[in-house]
């Protein structure tokens, strides 16, 4: 079982990254392997919508997408973390998502003729667990957060719920404090093992 936490913050070890890392030791705690990628310091583009990956099978821009799609592709689960922009997550992770769901798609779709309706199979995201973890100063998670859902149930993911939503609660001025938010580091433990449980039971033969 491979966990993959994608961490769309600009801020290196900020409090995206601490909210994951609890969700991720707590992981292997119960035997996951776990992967972790921050796109701080990736080179990534939004999709240009030019349907290249209908003809090449992947996403023909050249920058640091592919290595990091390969390893999504490889993961059983997908944790990912964004802070907050203006109640949306950030243009990281956002074009590293657009781009995942656009030729994940058409990787394994051909592209129908005008008169034709699609009836997709599948897409290289299908049957993954997602969960979102989102982190804010005060507020804003909440558009956030469904952002990441509405990507993952459109790429035809399993949604791993919780028992609160996976919202963090800090960086009042800029601070790096997450471990002062009990409340929400106890919120991605408990993620965690419902991740590894979902994974379980969804590669289960019974």
């Amino acid at each position: 079982m491979v966990i993959l936490a994608i961490d769309g913050s600009p801020r290196k070890e900020g409090n995206t990254h601490a909210f994951i890392h609890a969700a991720l030791k707590r992981a292997e705690e119960l035997g996951a392997q776990t992967r972790y990628i921050w796109l701080g310091d990736k080179s990534l583009r939004g999709c240009r919508g030019c349907y290249g990956c209908i003809e090449a099978k992947a996403c023909i821009v050249n920058d640091d997408f592919a290595p990091i799609f390969d390893e999504i592709v490889k993961a059983d689960g997908l944790l990912l973390g964004s802070p907050v922009y203006h109640a949306s997550m950030t243009a990281e992770l956002k074009a590293l998502m657009d781009r995942a769901g656009f030729s994940g798609r058409w990787s394994v779709n051909p592209m129908r003729e005008e008169n034709e309706n699609y009836q997709w199979s599948s897409c290289l995201l299908s049957g993954k667990a997602v969960a979102p973890i989102t982190v804010a100063r005060r507020t804003g998670q909440t558009m956030a957060f469904a952002e990441i859902l509405m990507w993952a149930a459109v790429n035809d993911a399993t949604i791993v719920g919780n028992s609160y939503w996976n919202m963090g609660i800090a960086g009042k001025g800029g601070a790096r404090d997450a471990q002062n938010d009990a409340e929400g580091m106890d919120i991605m433990r408990g993620l965690a093992e419902r991740m590894v449980h979902t994974i379980r039971k969804l590669g289960s033969k019974t």
